[in-house]
C-alpha cells in the first residue's frame, strides 16, 4: 500500500469526535453504565489519531468485516469496554471462549452462542447490543438483526456467494488483504478508486479499509498489551 495514497485517503472515520476510552481486559468487568457515546476505537489513521466508530446508535447499524478473527475479537473486546453487552454467534465457540472468560472477569459481557441461537437481547440506551457473527463463508440470515441500540457486526474471512449482498446492504464495511480477484469484485460493489482496489492485496497485518457511503479510511489496528497477551499480534489469517 503506498504510503501517499493512504495519507491522502484518511480523513477520520465518521463518529463523535473524542478521546475514548481505554482499559485492560482485566478491568472490563468493573464496568456497570456505557462509558458514553464516544464509541469504540477501531485503531489509527497515518498521522496517529485514533479512529472511533459508535456503535451504540437510535438506528439500525449493520457492520461487514471482511477479515480476520484477531481484528473481530479486538473490536468485539474494545465495545465491552464501552459498556456493551456482545453478543457471539459463533460455529467456533473453542476461538471465543478464552477471550470470553478473560473479558468478563465473573460477569457475562461476552456471551456465546450457537449459530442460529442468539436469544432477544433486550437492548436499551442504558444497556446497548453488539452482536458479533462469526457464522463462516455462508452465515445465515440472522434471527437476530440490527436495531436501535443493536449493532451487528458480521465476519467474513473471504468473499463468498452472500458477500455481494452483505457488501450492499451493510452500513460501513472493512476489508483487510484479500486476493486480486476479490479485490476487483469487492471495488466494482463499492465503487472504490483503482488505487484503492490494487491497494488491497498488499496490505499489512491489521491494516482495515473502513468505507461508509463515499468515505474511505486506512486504519491500522494495534493491540493493547492486555490484547496482544490475550489475542497474540495483529494477523489476518486465523
Amino acid at each position: 500500500m503506498a504510503r501517499s495514497t493512504t495519507a491522502r485517503a484518511l480523513r477520520g472515520v465518521l463518529g463523535p469526535r473524542h478521546a475514548g476510552h481505554t482499559m485492560t481486559a482485566e478491568h472490563l468487568g468493573a464496568l456497570s453504565l456505557p462509558v458514553g457515546d464516544d464509541g469504540v476505537v477501531i485503531g489509527d489513521d497515518a498521522e496517529g489519531r485514533p479512529q472511533i466508530v459508535g456503535f451504540h446508535r437510535s438506528t439500525p447499524y449493520e457492520v461487514l468485516l471482511i477479515g480476520g478473527l484477531w481484528t473481530a475479537q479486538v473490536l468485539a473486546l474494545r465495545a465491552a469496554g464501552t459498556g456493551a453487552r456482545v453478543a457471539v454467534e459463533t460455529g467456533r465457540p473453542q476461538e471465543w471462549t478464552r477471550l470470553a472468560q478473560a473479558a468478563g472477569a465473573g460477569l457475562e459481557c461476552i456471551t456465546l452462542h450457537d449459530v442460529g441461537r442468539v436469544p432477544p437481547m433486550g437492548a436499551t440506551v442504558g444497556s446497548p447490543v453488539v452482536v458479533v457473527r462469526d457464522c463462516g463463508m455462508r452465515p445465515p440470515r440472522g434471527r437476530v438483526v440490527s436495531s436501535p441500540w443493536q449493532s451487528v457486526l458480521t465476519l467474513l474471512p473471504y468473499l463468498s456467494p452472500v458477500a455481494p449482498r452483505l457488501l450492499r446492504d451493510s452500513t460501513m464495511v472493512g476489508i483487510q488483504r484479500v486476493s486480486p480477484q476479490e479485490a476487483g469484485q469487492i471495488g466494482r460493489i463499492l465503487g472504490l478508486t483503482k488505487g484503492e482496489s490494487d491497494a488491497l492485496p498488499t496490505l499489512a497485518d491489521g491494516v482495515t479499509l473502513w468505507c461508509s457511503g463515499r468515505e474511505r479510511h486506512w486504519v491500522l489496528t494495534s493491540g493493547t498489551d492486555a490484547e496482544t497477551g490475550l489475542l497474540g499480534v495483529a494477523r489476518r489469517m486465523d
